[in-house]
């Protein structure tokens, strides 16, 4: 069987069920413009009839919208088919007139009515004019209307929607996958809905339609038999009213289950379970409905001419569902009521026990009640998007995916204060005066603007807390203004700039390495083989700290491999890996011609620096005495100093040994000083020494 599957696929050069698709389509042109034997007019009759059940079935047990996604594209198949259908049997009624043998016609012009002769003919027209009037004027217009709505209303809340799910995301609620899942179905749901807003109108065509071409084939049946064949009036009209009102009936059926599926779909949009499961939740919520049905029942059968033996009986019915669902009730009850009760004792019992662990985000935000607004999705929720964007940023900066931010209130917080905390430790905190701007002075003198001095909570600069009306003033006199969700989002920059070695843990190392696998399998079996996750995760976060994207992983890792059979000290692979990334290092300092400004240090005094090393857990230090730090820090100062006032910020140059223990022994006063080796330049970096840390200045 699978060989006649591949050969097929290979005449047909694609999927069968594509070419099947394709074939079916193409023949329904075949059926409108080729006469068909009235045998196989009567089974493609069936298949209407059989796929409108299937159709309407289908919706009945579809939980949601997009179990059913295809239901707008079968409205439309659908209508061309029992349009081609009712074109087919119109051509060969008119060229049979009362030779015509279609089963499937005669069958509803007569089985159907229930009747035969100008009784039956007269109830077909009845039949047929009331299921029109139904499926036009009810069903197919009330469809079209909630299509109509539905789709509006679901384009509008789009935005909002999607703002809440970024909300959830960023508040851990949804990892990012799910987040994605969840926008995609809300996109293909508001396309769905757009989608069944013009496909309703399909339904109410073919109504119109079989309306249209019924009356013709009256009139012209009734022309044909008198004129061409030589029937009299009575048999030609009985003849073609009878075969069109059958045709019509047999047409229009499959048509009213289709606009019934319809009406079903747009109608059932907020549900989540299945028609039958609503039906059955909803409907069996209290008894005391089916205890006042039967009251209302067993009273009016004793109301005179009232068929009381179909009453009592329903009242009856009615009653014994109503005990047993209060049956059920009382049981619910009682479970609830059993469940509290142990869930008190177990309180009352052992207050103390707890869950064995409670985890500490990687990174969270609190706020004072103040500060809400501003993630409230009444009112924006503009720092959700921001903090959005911020993840975004440090994963192409520094190539760490952070953690989902979580975002909490604190009433312990002023309520004008935030917080940000890194496993449960506060590392930056801030006043927010909502509804101002703080205009940022970047240094030297500026103008006297009106407002409350501050400071900014992100780098310490002078700040004034400004009013809309003074933004202006303050923006033309070079302050740099910025708005409350801006002050908040800078912060956590900075905070995931300074403390993303904090962040990078063992979990998020392991993610990273399993991303890389399926494509760089090679790399990735190699280090494993040789170092563990912790080894790994200590090199990646003495990059992180001194601001070195570990984005180019692959990169890193093989370096790692390279050095593998050597040695397994963190500080000696990190140098190894600054190396192997240095055109990514100098990029970060360079100048727009490509030169490097440095400062050195002597190399007397650069050789007592590495002379003074002592091994420590984390590491080699500087030990030098406290009176040769301090100078050795005031040196440095001085001469950063006297480079910044020439419009420049340097790097410190110094050699390979001699790079990590310089950078330790100045990271607490000068942090933001960058420290690189002489084997981290590229070839093609121009260097300018702009100073020189001498040891006759260290010692003065």
């Amino acid at each position: 069987m699978a060989s006649i599957q591949d050969n097929l696929k290979k005449v047909i050069g694609g999927n069968v069920g594509d070419f099947a698709l394709a074939f079916a389509i193409i023949g329904l042109i075949v059926i409108i413009v080729i006469p068909l034997p009235t045998a196989f007019l009567d089974f493609l009759m069936i298949i209407n009839i059989a796929g409108s059940i299937v159709i309407i079935l289908s919706v009945i047990y579809s939980r949601n919208a997009l179990d059913f996604s295809l239901f707008p594209t079968m409205l439309l198949v659908s209508t061309i088919f029992g349009l081609a259908l009712n074109i087919a049997s119109t051509r060969l009624i008119l060229t049979q007139g009362i030779k015509f043998a279609g089963q499937m016609v005669k069958a509803f012009s007569t089985v159907v009515v229930g009747t035969s002769g100008s009784e039956g003919m007269v109830v077909g027209i009845v039949i047929f004019i009331i299921i029109i009037v139904v499926q036009f004027m009810v069903i197919t217009k009330g469809a079209t209307r909630v299509a109509e709505v539905a789709a509006r209303f679901s384009l509008d809340a789009l935005p909002g929607k999607q703002m809440s799910i970024e909300a959830e995301f960023n508040s851990g609620a949804l990892t990012e996958d799910e987040a994605r899942k969840k926008k995609d179905d809300l996109q293909k749901e508001v396309n769905f809905y757009g989608a069944m807003d013009g496909a309703s109108k399909f339904i109410s065509g073919s109504v119109k339609a079989g309306l249209a071409i019924t009356f013709i084939n009256v009139i012209a049946g009734f022309i044909i038999g008198i004129t061409i064949r030589g029937e009299g009036a009575a048999i030609a009209a009985e003849t073609y009213t009878k075969l069109t009102i059958g045709d019509g009936l047999v047409s229009q059926v499959p048509t009213l289950l289709i606009s019934f599926a319809t009406g079903l779909m747009v109608t059932r949009s907020i549900s989540d379970g299945t028609f039958s499961s609503d039906v059955k939740e909803q409907f069996t919520r209290t008894s005391n409905i089916y205890w006042v049905g039967a009251v209302f029942m067993l009273l009016l059968a004793f109301v005179p001419g009232f068929p009381w033996y179909l009453l009592v009986p329903l009242a009856i019915l009615s009653g014994y569902f109503a005990f047993i669902l209060n049956r059920g009730e009382r049981r619910k009850e009682e479970k609830i009521r059993i469940a509290k009760e142990a869930k008190d004792n177990a309180v009352t019992k052992a207050p103390e026990e707890m869950a064995p662990v409670v985890p500490l985000d990687p990174l969270a935000l609190e706020l004072g009640y103040g500060l809400i607004p501003l993630v409230d999705q009444e009112h924006g929720a503009e720092l959700l998007n921001r903090i959005t964007k911020i993840r975004r940023e440090a994963a192409l900066d520094l190539g760490l995916v952070v953690p989902r931010i979580r975002i909490v209130d604190n009433m312990r917080l002023e309520p004008a204060e935030y917080s940000f905390k890194i496993r449960g430790v506060s590392v930056g905190k801030g006043i927010i005066n909502l509804g101002q701007y703080l205009a940022i002075n970047p240094g030297g003198d500026r103008e006297e603007i009106p407002g409350t001095k501050t400071l900014d909570p992100t780098f310490g600069l002078p700040a004034i807390w400004i009013n809309e009306d003074v933004r202006d003033l303050a923006e033309r006199s070079g302050y740099t203004v910025v708005d409350s969700p801006s002050i908040i989002a800078t912060h956590l920059t900075e905070i995931i700039r300074n403390f993303a070695h904090e962040i990078l843990g063992r979990q998020e190392v392991k993610a990273i390495i399993d991303a890389l696998k399926e494509e760089f399998s090679a790399v990735v079996d190699e280090v494993n083989k040789n170092y563990s996750v912790g080894e790994i995760q200590k090199v990646l976060q003495g990059l992180l700290k001194e601001q070195v994207s570990i984005r180019n992983i692959v990169s890193i890792l093989e370096t790692l491999s390279d050095y593998s059979g050597v040695t397994k000290d963190p500080g000696f692979l990190i140098e190894k890996v600054r190396q192997s990334l240095k055109r990514q290092i100098c990029q970060q300092y360079i100048s727009e011609d490509n030169i490097l400004h440095v400062i050195t240090i002597a190399p007397d005094f650069e050789q007592e620096i590495i002379d003074s090393a002592i091994e420590t857990t984390s590491g080699r230090i500087a030990a030098l005495s406290p009176d040769r730090q301090r100078a050795w820090i005031k040196s440095l100062t001085n001469v950063m100093h006297n480079v910044g006032n020439m419009g420049y910020y340097p790097v410190l140059l110094c050699s390979e040994s001699a790079r990590s223990i310089v950078k330790k022994s100045i990271e607490r006063d000068i942090s933001d000083l960058a420290v690189l080796s002489v084997h981290e330049i590229s070839d093609k970096v121009k260097i300018e020494s702009l100073g020189f840390v001498s040891l006759e200045e260290v010692s003065t």
